[in-house]
């Protein structure tokens, strides 16, 4: 999928962020095939084969795509589904970054260490990176979903919620048929749509897919070689960068500019070092690079500084505790010790946030859904909340700053 459908999507199959509600069916706009939905499944799937036959894929592997598609109703509940993602970063990382993923993580790297070679050398992608996220969207392939991934695409793209998202990779799938690389009544995945162990939408695969055990097709779902490469060539279309880091552990002083943390631009490594913060591997020499300091609970916790290739994380998914901790996870991959988790002031729970929230929309900040998750827009109004009360800016949400509030 494309950079911009994969933060839509905040990667759905493996923390399954709520959708909206559900929105009511709109007719087909006029010229715009793309955003056609609702109405008979029949004449939506003539005018989906149509489409496809205009791109030039012919009419028989349309219909042997198309045949016998359904409206998968267990796809529309996920779809509509309420459920949201708020785990504190120390409680996502560690359940995430388990010695057991590590050490099997350790030896996919020492299994594919020609693939991983390969990765780095033709799209500047190191293995800690690829695997990390290998780990954290399949289990190294154990939990790909057991949704048929043509119905889902089906389901989604008629339905009238997201149908602009949907449709162009129902598309796809029936091109990926074409290739011998889909198979419309076996092949499944996530509720979303997304294939194989690194879960990328057809698409994305189209676009970026590497025949990496050279059998002439890729296979995200049944080879690794596959899939380690086409992770690769993705990531570096996000713009990874050779060479540089991703995210450091540092230790922060007790004085800091504090309004200055948080996924913001205009500081160098340098800045922060020269302000007392201190990476715990003792390397300063990436002091020129941009960089931000992030504090995912507070200032007495753990604390990152990021740098230009965190913005690759960012661009697979825009969950800030998912983001952090795929990208600390690499770290720990590449050989860096578990972070020290300091003693964060305790946060707030779901009730309490949402009130927060609440609160800060009705003194003028734009938070976003009242939800009850701790994301940018809600730190960021509660740096400036903070500057106005007299205390450290560092965005963390605590009873005592819901009381003072």
């Amino acid at each position: 999928m494309t950079a911009t459908a994969r933060k839509a999507l905040l990667s759905l199959g493996f923390l399954a962020i709520a959708g909206a509600p559900a929105l009511a069916q709109a007719p087909a706009q006029p010229g715009n095939p793309a955003a056609a939905c609702g109405g008979d499944l029949g004449s939506f799937l003539e005018g989906v084969k149509a489409e496809a036959v205009a791109k030039g894929i012919p009419a028989d592997v349309a219909d042997r795509a198309l045949a016998g598609a359904a409206i998968d109703q267990k796809v529309l509940s996920r779809d509509r589904a309420q459920g949201v993602f708020k785990q504190t970063f120390t409680e996502f990382s560690k359940r995430t970054v388990s010695k057991s993923r590590l050490d099997i993580g350790a030896q996919k790297m020492r299994e594919y260490a020609d693939v991983f070679a390969r990765a780095e050398q033709e799209f500047g992608v190191p293995a800690p990176v690829i695997t990390a996220f290998w780990a954290m969207e399949t289990d190294f392939g154990a939990v790909q979903g057991d949704f048929n991934t043509r119905d889902a695409l089906v389901t989604l793209a008629h339905d009238c919620r997201r149908p602009e998202m949907f449709r162009p990779q129902l598309l796809a799938a029936i091109e990926m048929v074409q290739h011998g690389d889909l198979d419309p009544a076996a092949t499944t995945g996530a509720w979303a749509g997304e294939i194989g162990q690194v879960q990328m939408l057809p698409e994305d695969i189209i676009a970026y897919g590497v025949d990496g055990d050279g059998d002439g097709h890729v296979n995200l779902k049944k080879s690794s070689p596959d899939a380690i490469l086409t992770a690769a060539k993705f990531i570096q279309s996000l713009g990874f960068k050779p060479g540089e880091p991703w995210i450091q552990e540092v230790r922060v002083p007790e004085q800091l500019p504090w309004e200055k943390t948080g996924l913001q631009p205009g500081m160098t490594a340098g800045d922060w070092f020269a302000l007392g913060v201190a990476p715990r591997d003792g390397n300063t020499s990436n002091s020129g690079l941009e960089t931000s300091l992030v504090l995912p609970q507070g200032r007495k916790g753990a604390a990152f500084l990021t740098y230009p290739n965190f913005k690759i994380y960012l661009e697979w998914n825009q969950s800030f505790i998912y983001t952090t901790s795929a990208a600390y996870f690499a770290t720990r991959l590449a050989g860096a010790p578990p972070y020290q988790q300091g003693n964060p002031e305790p946060g707030l729970g779901d009730a309490e946030m949402k009130a927060l929230q609440t609160r800060l929309q009705a003194l003028g900040h734009d938070v976003g859904k009242i939800d009850g998750i701790l994301g940018s827009g809600t730190r960021a109004a509660l740096q400036k909340e903070q500057l106005k009360l007299g205390i450290p800016a560092d965005g963390w949400a605590t009873p005592g700053l819901l009381e003072a509030l």
